[in-house]
């Protein structure tokens, strides 16, 4: 059985192309969102990867469609392998599970991931280096308190300018004019 997924990232955009494609090149079953590529959690990809069985083959009309980066769409293959399952790429014929070349173009693929993954590692562990040498901290920025809010109204009332209101409390000079003016009622 051939298996279709089609995916638009927007509320606003249509999939009937991609569902039109998918149809006219034997998909018996659709599986189709419209989510973010990005999002981690695809309901409909998720029902379509545990739909499909041994001899099937899922069909999409272009990568992208399909997965977020190398390393993601190597993920989605592997899985598909487990479950002897083929995968085409309408867009793209050389991208296709059952071929001998298929398969070959997704031993590149697989590497080029594992590549683009230990690179991104590495980038990140310099990045938290520089970060700590500069004495920074990862996470997210601090949320202003009701303590905090006090204090810079209580500084800002005594004179004190917006740039060492900021300084001595921790937080940006926008901040502080935020909590500034909307303590002025306005």
């Amino acid at each position: 059985m051939i298996v279709g997924y089609a995916r638009v990232s927007s509320i606003g955009q249509d999939h009937a192309a991609q569902l039109d494609r998918l149809a006219a090149a034997g998909a018996e079953k659709i599986f189709s969102e419209k989510q973010s590529g990005l999002d981690r959690e695809r309901a409909a990809l998720e029902e379509c990867l545990r739909f499909v069985r041994e001899g099937d083959v899922l069909l999409v009309t272009k990568l992208d469609r399909l997965a977020r980066s190398a390393a993601h769409l190597h993920q989605i293959v592997e899985t598909l392998d487990g479950k002897n399952v083929g995968f085409r790429v309408l867009d793209d014929p050389s991208l296709d599970t059952t071929t001998r070349t298929g398969k070959l173009v997704f031993g590149i693929l697989a590497s080029i991931a594992e590549f683009e993954t230990a690179l991104r590692k590495e980038r990140q562990l310099e990045g938290i280096a520089k970060a700590k040498a500069e004495g920074r901290s990862g996470g997210r920025p601090a949320k202003l308190t009701g303590e905090t809010k006090a204090e810079i109204l209580r500084r800002s009332a005594s004179g004190e300018s917006v740039r060492k209101i900021a300084e001595a409390v921790g937080f940006s000079k926008s901040a502080v004019q935020k909590v500034v003016t909307e303590g002025a009622g306005g």
